[in-house]
């Protein structure tokens, strides 16, 4: 059998790069002539010990990291808006440079070059929007043995535009890869020594403990009305267990916990406690922490645990399932940063945002490692928790309101669920539903206003999930009317920004 997807050494990608801009403001000198003057906010301050951090961690100079951190905070929201007008071409964003000068952004149509170079940033064309590589990966997430020796990870990259199978035992898992009904040249299978743990440990120390010898580390504080607590992992402890603060004082008890699956949990904490809008730096300082905006891949992000204090590092891919010996976690995002066992639950920052908590992975803080965290906007949305922020401002609100009822009732078939931004679902049940008869195909979607979610409709051609039918408006709530052959079909909800539960309704021919 041809081994065309084994790669034991660098490839050569097939994303073309169209056109350079000029390097953005922050960056490092240009071949020709000074660099340009900062465009970013000049009021942005770095968060105490994150410089140096990111000195130690990266390898960059003082100027480096500072222009980093600039760089970061004005780009993003740039990201923002150029995803929502690509839509359905979107093919993914990272940055580029050691101080994260240029915002690199795919796309599946040429067509799209003049927008992005008008926005500030580079433009490469693909092959693979993002949803379908997404499609792609679920598929082998169903596909492959719950076994991390077959498979200890996947991941979708957006630089090479193909998902990243890593495989200890690459032989088998290249053959499932085969037979899995998938595109097998948008899959790169990577042998692997990697085989991610949670990151347990049975020594005391300081930070939180689950009975008498567990302990893991706080990830972020949070308030559910009037009661204080704070997100962690989902494998430090189950629903009920009791918890103990760093100094073995009576803290608080588990109210929800999941793992494998998720990998997140919350703790309410009794009157002794009090949740702080901020973030150890592992110097006696503290991190302030002022919201939850996702980072772009290729943006630093910094990582607090108990045992190894503060290490930085990169976001390099989102949407990774790990292949725990307890199960698989699903919706992970990989950095380089490292970590060891006790960090687990710790809070993953970048700059003043608050990114998510440690689940496990590889290596250590000697030589260097993988760690993935788990998202902290699921776990804010699942249990209706608010984020302790230095605005004073809860997010997300506490627990969200459900969809506003009327617009979408009435139809034979409905379903729910909650999505944070980025996330997507597939409807019904992911999987998909078949008409036998030509005709009309109506879904509805509602979702809380303020947020900004899209639906598209799938038809399967034989080997892929290409959309018909699209509805992307700039709200909360979508239609979609098509009229389509005889098939297999399937919703795809994709929450452009924003978090909220939603109710998809919707009939077949």
């Amino acid at each position: 059998m041809p081994r065309r997807h084994v790669v034991t050494t660098g490839c050569v990608l097939s994303i073309t790069a169209l056109t350079l801009v000029a390097v953005p403001a922050g960056a490092e000198r240009r071949a020709a002539g000074p660099p340009v003057a900062a465009a970013a906010p000049a009021a942005l301050k770095p968060p105490p010990g994150m410089v140096e951090a990111l000195q130690r961690d990266l390898n960059l100079s003082k100027a480096q990291a500072e222009a980093r951190l600039i760089n970061e905070a004005r780009l993003v929201p740039v990201e923002t808006r150029i995803r929502k007008a690509l839509g359905p071409r979107f093919g993914g964003a990272w940055l580029r440079g050691n101080s994260a000068q240029a915002l690199v952004v795919a796309t599946t149509s040429a067509a799209d070059i003049p927008l992005i170079l008008a926005a500030g940033a580079q433009a490469e064309v693909v092959t693979r929007s993002l949803a379908e590589l997404a499609t792609i990966k679920q598929k082998l997430d169903q596909t492959l043995p719950a076994n991390p020796l077959v498979s200890s990870a996947r991941y979708v990259d957006v630089k090479r535009n193909k998902v990243v199978v890593l495989a200890p035992k690459p032989d088998e898992a290249e053959n499932v890869v085969d037979s899995a009904g998938v595109d097998t040249e948008a899959v790169i299978v990577l042998p692997s020594t990697e085989v991610p743990q949670p990151l347990y440990d049975l020594v005391g120390g300081t930070a939180y403990y689950i009975g008498t010898t567990s302990r893991c580390s706080i990830g972020f504080p949070v308030t559910k009305g009037a009661q204080n607590g704070f997100v962690s992992a989902g494998h430090c402890g189950k629903t009920g267990a009791t918890t103990t603060g760093f100094n073995r004082i009576a803290q608080g008890v588990f109210q929800g916990s999941v793992f494998p699956g998720s990998d997140y949990s919350w703790i309410a904490v009794n009157t002794n406690w009090t949740s702080k809008s901020s973030v150890d730096n592992g110097e006696g300082g503290l991190l302030p922490v002022a919201g939850d905006r996702v980072a772009i891949e290729g943006a630093s992000v910094c990582r607090s645990g108990s045992t190894t204090d503060f290490h930085c590092g990169v976001i390099q891919q989102r949407d990774a399932s790990v292949t725990y010996p307890q199960g698989t976690v699903l919706q992970l995002t990989r950095t380089n940063v490292c970590a060891e066992p006790g960090d687990s639950g710790g809070a993953f920052i970048s700059i003043d945002q608050a990114q998510g908590v440690t689940s496990g992975g590889t290596g250590d803080c000697s030589s260097g490692g993988t760690t993935y965290f788990q998202p902290i906007g699921e776990i804010l949305t699942a249990y209706g928790l608010s984020l302790k922020t230095t605005t004073g401002t809860p997010t997300p609100p506490v627990t969200p309101p459900p969809p506003v009822p009327g617009a979408c009732t009435g139809y034979p078939n409905a379903f729910t669920g909650t999505l944070t931004r980025g996330q997507s679902a597939y409807q019904p049940s992911n999987r998909y539903y078949q008409s036998t008869v030509r005709g009309v195909h109506t879904g509805c979607l509602d979702a809380n206003a303020g947020v900004d979610f899209d639906l598209y409709l799938q038809k399967w051609n034989g080997s892929t999930w290409p959309t018909v039918a699209t509805s992307e408006s700039a709200g909360s709530d979508e239609k979609i009317t098509y009229t389509g052959t005889p098939g297999y079909y399937r919703y795809r909800v994709v929450a452009s920004n924003g978090s909220s539960p939603y109710t998809l309704g919707f009939r077949a021919p």
